[in-house]
């Protein structure tokens, strides 16, 4: 057994201290990786920072054509908001099918998007929309956010506090769930832009990644049968319980197409 002190933030500079002072601290918000991590005696951190009270990562607002969710943001709170339904109603779909309704209604969007589980719902979204992570220290483009399994671009002692979403002109997304957890087999955003296509897929590699030939193929033809032709390189995708990697390639093509025409059937947005 290990000992584990508990600390309770009442700000984001209170929280951010308490983790610089403790090299093994680790912040809690939704719980839903880092207690059942716990649980299984896979971490053992020194203190956990609870940031559930501090009010300033909270929030959902649009300004500037831009939606901004704060990183303690439910997951059916995402689902739930009309400002999100209305600015980008992929993203409120995506948070309606994170899971289950107990980890809808406890997981927090900055708590999925910093643990990058390679399976996860969010990042998916967080890509495709060309969204900036806002942190305690800078802002990070989705681009260069996303490292590797469980890894992402944040420093030890730094938190996300929030996203800033570009509202596009459309967007979908298409998940295979696995049945028992709900986590994404395969799940693939597309978001369309005035000047861009941007196609992410979670679920079938180490991390979230944009598949950029489905993005040049949209790009030249914006049409239901853009991508029947388009084929997934397996070699780059892994063989683990959940399929093999031609099976997962097979998946991407098949969600991707279901999203392109999920998107099709969506009027454009119309500037503000």
């Amino acid at each position: 057994m290990y000992e584990t002190l508990y600390l309770r933030a009442s700000s984001l500079d209170e929280a951010a201290a308490w983790l610089r002072e403790h090299e093994d601290a680790r912040p809690l918000s939704g719980g839903m990786t880092l207690i059942p991590t716990l649980k299984q005696r896979l971490a053992a951190p020194s203190h956990l920072i609870d940031l559930t009270r501090i009010k300033a990562m909270r929030g959902v607002s649009v300004e500037g054509g831009v939606l901004r969710v704060g990183a303690l943001t439910k997951h059916a709170e995402v689902a739930a908001s009309h400002v999100v339904a209305e600015a980008i109603p992929a993203l409120a779909q995506l948070a309606n099918v994170i899971a289950d309704p107990q980890v809808r209604n406890r997981g927090t969007m900055g708590g999925s998007v910093a643990n990058n589980d390679p399976a996860a719902d969010y990042p998916s979204a967080v890509l495709a929309l060309n969204a900036q992570v806002l942190t305690s220290q800078r802002r990070i483009a989705a681009d260069d956010f996303f490292v590797d399994t469980f890894e992402t671009a944040l420093e030890p002692a730094e938190l996300v506090t929030g996203f800033e979403y570009p509202l596009p002109l459309r967007a979908a997304y298409a998940k295979f769930r696995q049945p028992a957890s709900g986590y994404a087999v395969v799940g693939v955003f597309i978001a369309q832009f005035a000047d861009a296509i941007r196609v992410a897929v979670t679920g079938a590699g180490a991390s979230v990644f944009r598949w950029l030939d489905a993005e040049a193929a949209l790009a030249a033809d914006l049409s239901d049968t853009a991508l029947d032709a388009l084929k997934m390189d397996a070699g780059m995708l892994p063989d683990d319980a959940n399929g093999s990697s031609s099976y997962r390639a097979h998946l991407i093509e098949t969600y991707a197409r279901r999203a392109l025409q999920a998107l099709l059937t969506q009027p454009l947005r119309q500037p503000a």
